[in-house]
């Protein structure tokens, strides 16, 4: 097992070592000038003391070595946009409301999805099984940027049932995570009960069923472990999913996150805090993945066995 971790702890440093290079490369080749290069309010003199400020005006590979090292030991710089702020300020402020909605999101995402995906496998066929499917088919079909703005509408402003915006409290959270975790649903349903009906047709549930075992005991003990583990799987990538892709959501709920700074940083080439935010969000990506294989190789041994990782 240590062996395995090893591996994959490698991989992810390789693989957070090319992102923070590709970023850094995408952000030099972007048109357009962070300061204002058509700009009649600032004169070229202005604009040279804010390079030689940034470091913008040393060889490329002199600025990426820098960037490297500060990387390294946590400093994403500061935003071109805000002078007085560093990018982990604006992440610190920011990311705790995005993380919030992300796990209201995936609770409600999990709990739902895998319900969903377990009646329609139990009832193959069946009117529960085609009631589940159009579900996930409505879930898929609906993107949250339409369905925000109806729940906030209907549900908010036109029967007053919940808050139509704004983060003021637990009641606010309830329409943007439903919003948003609508189509991972759908997936997480869909996904499950595709999983469990080849689980279902293993020779050893049969003979759990030869045997006299209970519809309950057989699904419990027998089916669930072994068709949860490609949900397992997606786990990882759909919560980071969820937390980055809140940036419609968050304007039309007013949810203070890091979507806005997002955007306007890619609008006013601000540089450091579109590869602060890039990394960030990257880290946060490969992390979970990481855990997620660590996760999964403990559910099932033969993943780490298959892998030369056992020792």
């Amino acid at each position: 097992m240590l062996r395995y971790i090893t591996r994959r702890l490698v991989y992810m440093i390789i693989t957070l070592w090319l992102i923070v290079t590709f970023t850094f490369v995408l952000m030099k080749n972007l048109p357009g000038d962070p300061f204002g290069e058509d700009s009649t309010k600032m004169t070229a003199e202005a604009r040279k003391v804010l390079y030689a400020q940034y470091g913008l005006d040393k060889p490329l590979w002199e600025q990426y070595l820098k960037y490297m090292n500060n990387v390294i030991h946590g400093d994403l710089g500061v935003s071109f946009q805000f002078p007085t702020r560093k990018v982990t300020d604006i992440i610190h402020q920011g990311f705790p409301a995005s993380l919030e909605l992300g796990l209201w999101a995936l609770l409600i995402s999990i709990t739902i999805g895998l319900i969903l995906g377990i009646i329609a496998s139990l009832n193959h066929n069946k009117g529960a099984d085609i009631g589940a499917m159009f579900t996930a088919v409505i879930g898929i079909s609906i993107p949250s940027f339409v369905l925000g703005p109806l729940l906030s509408y209907f549900v908010g402003v036109k029967w007053g049932i919940l808050p139509p915006g704004m983060w003021t409290g637990p009641s606010s959270r309830i329409l943007p995570a439903i919003a948003l975790s609508f189509g991972t649903i759908a997936i997480l349903a869909r996904l499950m009960r595709t999983s469990m009906l080849d689980v279902l047709n293993q020779d050893y549930i049969k003979t759990a069923k030869a045997k006299g075992l209970s519809q309950s005991s057989i699904v419990v003990r027998h089916t669930l472990r072994n068709a949860i583990l490609p949900v397992v799987t997606v786990l990882g990538p759909i919560f980071v999913n969820l937390i980055t892709g809140t940036l419609v959501i968050e304007q039309v709920f007013v949810v203070p996150g890091l979507g806005r700074h997002f955007v306007q940083s890619i609008y006013s080439n601000d540089y450091t805090m579109i590869t602060g935010l890039t990394i960030f969000y990257s880290v946060l990506l490969v992390s979970i993945l990481f855990i997620t294989d660590i996760i999964y190789g403990f559910i099932d041994p033969r993943i780490r066995l298959s892998k030369g990782g056992s020792k």
